[in-house]
């Protein structure tokens, strides 16, 4: 198929453009026209042997191969929606059970039949978890809760004391009929048990029973699973070892957000397994996740010089940047290739939301450097029923705003995709979610990177280790009641860097009022520390 370039800047040739590379899912009512990215029918030429590969690959990890070979795990996200295409028929069980597990749960919940342990129903949701973990449950809630239905959720992702405290205070009373949901697929993740502690606690105090209003999302066995189990939670789901955080939104993380705010969960993993089946197709001009690649890869000289920015002209998809920015800067943020070769490659995501953007930093995306390309994702359905006041629709408005911006940045010579949807539910959620999850993996292949390993996020939990390890006997030196220089805190517990020891006790002296200190902020050196006794 031949089109003519991007450059050509002739009105009939982009039209041209845009009829030969528009694709579009009829019942998912869903259209991608990467028409004005810098693609041509000699680049797609040139990238059919590496897609050759790349969907030969994507049929391979489907079929249950070793992706993550860093932890000799397979990847089966795309068996979550589909669960007849898993390795195995105990695995489709296990699956469907759970599907069944979490609709079940959730109804009963809504209409009351699970109750606090005070005989009240739930009127609040407090989710504690990090990564895809936090990210995936507050889209589905930004995304598809709809008002007054379904119950209002809090999340906790970080372990920030003042976040934590503020949760705290948000819920008040209303503590004690809180649905407790606790994800760690480990079940040894820090963050997670530091902040399940801090609220476990405050609800004893205030007269709360935990067991009754917790819930777990983990790994069968592990140590969260065993815990709550032991303590006899309200209920446990299960997390599988094959399931990574930035896909598991269409795992029980993402479904029982989406039941406890009445969602259509099934839907929703319709749509994701529609566009499974969309994209498994291979043949680049039929398969929009291709596309997508093969417009990421020549935007980015197969390097990822150019960024992507993210912008959604919806108000419920304001979060949809930050969670592609896990997906795709954790999947494609690799330093080496396959073979160890360093390649230093990625993907910066970022985003806002319009039209918003027409008075942030479309002025640099017109005018500025070109150092990125744009993912526009518009809702044509209004569904907002307002009047037209003055012969003005917000709406139109809103629509305005996107195509003017669109038209200003191709006139630049800057680059865009568009995805549109005819409306934002369920099912097309689900579907976006896996149009991009299997453009990451196509890209990945492309590239020639493990999209589903992350050891620099392995590495940062490691030195974070080091370092609470390292605070430790620190105040176990400190703890006698003699003054000591920072030199000689480093001495005594013969660490390397000096640098870490003033961070530490920095931070843990301006915390705790059993430390004095002497000597200027300004001049470390100057500085010694005593622990009263």
């Amino acid at each position: 198929m031949s089109f003519p370039d991007f450059s050509s800047g002739n009105v009939q040739s982009q039209w041209q453009r845009y009829c030969e590379l528009l694709w579009y899912h009829e019942d998912l009512e869903l259209w991608l026209d990467i028409s004005r990215m810098d693609i041509n029918s000699l680049t797609l030429e040139e990238l059919r042997p590496s897609f050759k590969e790349a969907f030969k690959a994507m049929e391979e990890l489907e079929k249950g191969a070793v992706a993550n070979k860093d932890e000799n795990r397979q990847v089966g996200h795309y068996w979550l929606r589909t669960p007849g295409i898993a390795p195995n028929s105990d695995v489709t069980k296990s699956i469907e059970d759970g599907i069944d597990q979490i609709d079940s749960f959730s109804k009963a919940v809504l209409d009351g039949t699970i109750q606090s342990g005070n005989g009240q129903p739930f009127n609040s949701v407090l989710w504690i978890g990090i990564g895809g973990s936090g990210l995936g449950p507050v889209l589905m809630v930004e995304a598809l809760q709809k008002n007054e239905q379904g119950l209002p959720f809090y999340f906790v992702d970080n372990v920030d004391p003042q976040g934590i405290a503020e949760a705290i205070t948000s819920l008040g009373d209303a503590i004690t009929n809180t649905l407790f949901v606790v994800v760690s697929k480990s079940g040894g993740t820090p963050e997670p048990r530091i902040a399940m502690e801090q609220f476990r606690n405050h609800l004893q105090k205030v007269g709360g029973n935990w067991s009754s209003q917790a819930v777990a999302i983990t790994m069968i066995d592990s140590r969260l699973d065993q815990l709550a189990k032991q303590e006899n939670w309200l209920e446990t789901f299960d997390l599988p070892d094959w399931v990574g955080g930035r896909t598991s939104i269409t795992s029980a993380v993402g479904l029982l957000s989406g039941g406890l705010i009445g969602c259509n969960i099934r839907e929703f993993l319709v749509g994701a397994s529609q566009m499974d089946e969309a994209t498994r197709l291979p043949e680049t001009f039929k398969n929009p996740a291709a596309l997508m690649a093969a417009a990421w890869w020549k935007a980015g000289e197969g390097n990822g010089i150019r960024d992507m920015v993210v912008l959604p002209y919806k108000d419920r998809l304001e979060v949809f940047s930050r969670y592609l920015q896990q997906l795709v800067m954790e999947s494609l943020g690799k330093k080496y290739d396959r073979s160890g070769n360093v390649v230093s490659q990625g993907l910066a995501v970022y985003g806002n939301k319009g039209s918003t953007d027409q008075h942030a930093y479309v002025q640099q995306l017109r005018d500025g450097i070109d150092n990125f390309f744009v993912t526009f994702i518009e809702i044509l359905d209004d569904s907002s029923h307002l009047p037209i006041l003055n012969n003005e629709s917000p709406g139109d408005f809103l629509s305005g705003f996107l195509q003017g911006t669109r038209l200003a940045l191709s006139e630049g010579g800057r680059q865009s995709i568009t995805i549109t949807l005819r409306s934002l539910n369920s099912r097309t959620l689900g579907a976006l979610i896996a149009l991009f999850e299997r453009t990451v993996g196509l890209y990945a292949e492309l590239i020639d990177i493990n999209a589903y390993h992350q050891p620099g996020v392995e590495a940062g939990k490691l030195a974070a280790a080091d370092i609470l390890s390292l605070q430790e006997r620190i105040e176990q030196l400190l703890s006698d009641g003699v003054t000591r220089s920072l030199s000689n805190v480093q001495q005594a517990i013969e660490c390397d860097s000096i640098e870490s020891v003033f961070l530490i006790i920095r931070h843990l002296v301006l915390n705790n009022s059993e430390y004095v200190i002497h000597g200027s902020w300004a001049n470390p050196v100057s500085l010694t520390f005593t622990k009263s006794t």
